[in-house]
């Protein structure tokens, strides 16, 4: 097992109700699996899952115990829970050199009889004024895509209902619009922009309140705007979530839940319960964007994903082999992620 980090500016600073996201700072995971070299990724978000330092100690102790120890030795020593970024970088890389020695890419190794050459994927438009926002949202249009996500959560429900009106107003009914709050409501903040959302056709709300309030979440759905839930899946089982009746949608990011099996039984058993999964990344660098793309490629007519994050880097760790035309990315049909290990280059 070998570790190598790594630092990625961002293309331009991505403002949430969170925080500004800047860079992307990671690792790069290789590990040698029935005779094949599988590559991964653990690039931590501090507020989803562990630090860079901890995600570090996190890698470097299960270096230690590949030495003597075989991977489900290794996959042990990594707790989801308190690591999930470290143990998405092996269990990625594991499953990389997997689908490699079955012959198979990785969407085909979860499901076997599964065909499928693209995901459709959503374009994410960050805070702005009304006019900003809905040029944005007219950019990504023109270049293909019919799904778009707003960020809201930082300015006033009036100010973001406004925004949600314009861009309404100038793209028409044909495009899919969500919103994701990042959890920035009280329930009357949130009450009151569903309401008036409602009548502008936005598909769902993201995490419109704190992570931990299932209750007020499952007392928002059926207005006619979905919920989905996000944060709340950083310190919540899934099992509490769906038991609570607290979401519409599913928001998978295999980084925070500690691999790309981890998200994909997650999604199966959303998908079990009639709620919708739907997989994004955590503005990761290729390999990590690669696994999560073959997470939703195995997820039969799943809905738009949050995979078209590349341009949000101003350079990566390997060349990208996907394309996004038409609102949809394209699914790599080589073995395993797709990806040459040799191409991995971190310090590119």
């Amino acid at each position: 097992m070998k570790v190598d980090s790594f630092s990625l500016p961002l293309s331009s600073p991505l403002a949430t109700a969170r925080e500004t996201i800047r860079e992307r700072s990671g690792f790069v995971v290789r590990y040698d699996h029935r005779g094949e070299t599988g590559v991964g990724e653990a690039t931590p978000l501090p507020g989803w899952t562990e630090s860079l330092d901890d995600c570090r100690h996190g890698l470097d102790d299960a270096a230690t115990v590949a030495v003597d120890g075989g991977h489900t030795d290794v996959l042990l020593s990594l707790d989801a829970a308190s690591v999930p970024a470290a143990r998405h970088g092996f269990a990625t890389a594991l499953l990389d050199a997997d689908a490699k020695a079955d012959g198979v890419p990785l969407y085909q190794w979860f499901e076997p009889d599964r065909r499928c050459s693209r995901v459709p994927v959503n374009a994410t438009v960050g805070d702005g004024s009304p006019d900003e926002t809905a040029e944005a949202v007219e950019q990504a249009v023109e270049a293909g895509y019919d799904c778009c996500k707003l960020k809201v959560g930082k300015r006033t429900v009036d100010e973001d209902v406004a925004r949600v009106r314009t861009v309404r107003e100038r793209v028409g009914d044909d495009v899919t619009l969500r919103a994701d709050a990042n959890g920035a409501w009280s329930r009357d903040q949130a009450a009151d922009a569903l309401d008036r959302i409602a009548p502008l056709n936005v598909a769902y709300i993201e995490q419109p309140l704190p992570a931990d309030d299932l209750a007020g979440h499952a007392a928002l759905r059926g207005n006619g705007v979905g919920v989905a839930l996000d944060e709340s899946l950083v310190d919540r089982r899934v099992d509490s979530v769906l038991d609570a009746d607290a979401a519409d949608v599913l928001i998978l990011k295999p980084m925070v839940l500690g691999g790309p099996g981890n998200a994909h039984t997650l999604a199966l058993r959303a998908r079990e319960q009639g709620v919708k999964p739907v997989v994004t990344t955590t503005i990761d660098a290729v390999v990590a964007r690669l696994a999560a793309l073959h997470v939703a490629a195995a997820i039969p007519d799943v809905a738009a994903c949050g995979l078209a994050t590349g341009d949000r880097l101003a350079a990566d760790i390997a060349p990208d082999p996907t394309t996004v035309t038409d609102g949809a990315m394209s699914v790599p049909q080589s073995t395993g992620l797709g990806i040459d290990p040799a191409e991995v280059e971190p310090d590119a």
